[in-house]
């Protein structure tokens, strides 16, 4: 819903430039939509055949992108994730030549993991981070190295994405899936129109000095998986695939898949939609399904 992300937000400055690490389906999502608001745009893939692809940035091979690219950058966002050691690839690579740019503006999408598992309680902005998982720990570091870096950064905490073609619409059509149950287990949610929107509703606040370091963007709903998955199967038209017990999926889980489950949270949207002002284009999982299965 690219066009009401843009009705309710403002337009770059002119000579706006952004940069965007990880133009998958987050970045190409937030590259659309800074287009229409008139920032000049260039997006990284590994590959430069990949959708999107208007430069190379690949930290194995070392392919980086030229000067030209690079120069006059005033936005910058990256979306890419740690190296297996915990360094940031881009940081690591290009640390120096970011900090030559006249950067107004960074944003560094982190997740909502490095808050670890609160057993089913809160998250917010100022709680202490308590990542367990491997690539949460990764996260966290990464997120300091930016905040070290002198940038204008803000790190924006996400939970699970999903949107048009990323959705439980696309789990229930397969009619091959289960539904994992598991009484009391909750996960909150952002549609990519809320990345979006929200990264456009922060920029707009530089100019009132506002800023703060960390965000939580989040809708207002955290469900349970059974939750959603019924509004999808009924959105469909589809009978409901079938639900097994958690202790018994379990058995059957990869080591990555079994992780997801182990750490329960619902994540606050407060800072976001209450201090900062921003107005959820889909507040709820139900909203935005709603928009994926519009959206076929």
């Amino acid at each position: 819903m690219i066009e009401k992300i843009v009705k309710q937000s403002d337009h770059f400055l002119p000579n706006s430039k952004m940069i965007i690490f990880g133009g998958g389906f987050s970045g190409q999502h937030i590259a659309a939509v800074s287009r229409r608001l008139g920032a000049q745009v260039f997006c990284s893939r590994r590959r430069i055949e990949k959708p999107g692809a208007d430069f190379v940035f690949d930290s194995e091979r070392e392919d980086v992108p030229p000067q030209k690219i690079l120069d006059g950058v005033t936005h910058l966002v990256s979306c890419i994730p740690p190296l297996e050691n915990g360094i940031d690839p881009v940081l690591q690579i290009l640390g120096d030549k970011l900090k030559e740019m006249p950067l107004k503006w960074a944003g560094y999408l982190s997740t909502t993991g490095v808050y670890g598992n609160r057993n089913g309680g809160w998250v917010r902005e100022k709680d202490i981070p308590k990542p367990k998982q491997a690539r949460s720990i990764r996260r966290l570091a990464c997120e300091e190295a930016w905040l070290a870096s002198g940038m204008p950064v803000q790190i924006l905490r996400l939970p699970g994405i999903y949107g048009p073609g990323r959705s439980t619409l696309e789990a229930i059509k397969k009619k091959n899936s289960k539904i994992v149950d598991k009484p009391g287990q909750v996960f909150s949610r952002i549609h990519i129109d809320d990345i979006a929107g929200a990264i456009m509703h922060l920029i707009s606040l530089i100019s009132k000095d506002i800023h703060p370091k960390i965000i939580n963007l989040a809708d207002d709903l955290p469900a349970s998986n059974l939750e959603v998955m019924e509004y999808a199967a009924k959105l469909l038209g589809q009978n409901l695939p079938p639900v097994e017990k958690f202790d018994l999926a379990a058995k059957k889980m990869s080591p990555m898949a079994l992780s997801f489950w182990q750490e329960n949270r619902k994540v606050s949207n407060q800072v976001l939609c209450n201090d900062l002002g921003y107005s959820l284009i889909h507040p709820d999982y139900k909203s935005g399904l709603k928009d994926c299965f519009l959206s076929q």
